[in-house]
């Protein structure tokens, strides 16, 4: 009876010489632990098995955390390489023109945006001859605008960076692209002393391209750039 039981030679002599095999299938080991226990009894508690499945358990919950760590690494430094891609294509315009109709073109597919706007605050009416050229990309606001729309929504303070989700775009903003705007970025401008602030937008037809739980490291920095961008062309 036990010959009839016994494993095939070819089988077992596979398994003899690379135990590998089988310590590295993890459904293999589960099966003959399972078979051990049934072969002690149900009156018997094994420890050792006990102790397995618990660091079974915490190995697997470190393989989530390793994937999700490695994950977050690559999305963070491909996010580094688009803001920097997009500053440098900022930089290269030797005029002021052409610096904002590349923030409306090739910076806004860099950064795969849907709408970029430049928000300016001044006293004066929007019948500023570059600002109808430049309407596309270009819009002007009365004093004051800046702080009222980054705190319609909120009683928070002010920040650099603020990220939200909407159920449609500003009209005076977005234009007619208002409606399909489901998310955006405002970067708040702080142009220096004795100069009205601005307002750098972007805004996106997917409401999840930006939210508030995003980080904003990587766009205050690009507001940082743009700022100091802004104030050698307004000097």
């Amino acid at each position: 009876m036990s010959s009839s039981r016994r494993i095939d030679e070819t089988l077992r002599e596979s398994i003899i010489s690379r135990p590998d095999m089988i310590l590295d299938d993890k459904e293999m080991m589960h099966a003959l632990i399972a078979a051990n226990e049934r072969a002690m009894g149900g009156n018997i508690v094994d420890l050792r098995g006990i102790a397995m499945e618990r660091l079974e358990s915490r190995l697997d919950r470190l393989e989530d955390t390793h994937r999700s760590v490695i994950a977050a690494a690559y999305e963070n430094l491909a996010g580094t390489n688009q803001i920097h891609r997009a500053i440098l294509r900022m930089l290269d315009p030797l005029e002021f023109e052409p610096f904002l109709r590349d923030l409306g073109g090739e910076v806004a597919q860099i950064l795969r945006v849907d709408v970029m706007k430049l928000v300016l605050e001044t006293a004066q009416n929007d019948n500023d001859p570059v600002v109808k050229r430049l309407g596309d990309v270009l819009s002007v606001a009365e004093p004051g605008f800046v702080a009222r729309y980054l705190s319609e929504s909120s009683d928070a303070p002010l920040r650099q960076v603020t990220l939200r989700q909407l159920s449609a775009g500003d009209a005076h903003i977005y234009g007619e692209k208002a409606e399909w705007i489901r998310s955006e970025a405002c970067l708040k401008l702080d142009f220096g002393p004795g100069r009205l602030p601005g307002l750098l937008v972007m805004g996106a037809e997917d409401p999840h391209q930006f939210t508030p739980q995003q980080g904003t490291d990587l766009l205050a920095f690009f507001a940082g750039v743009f700022e100091r961008a802004m104030r050698r062309w307004l000097s």
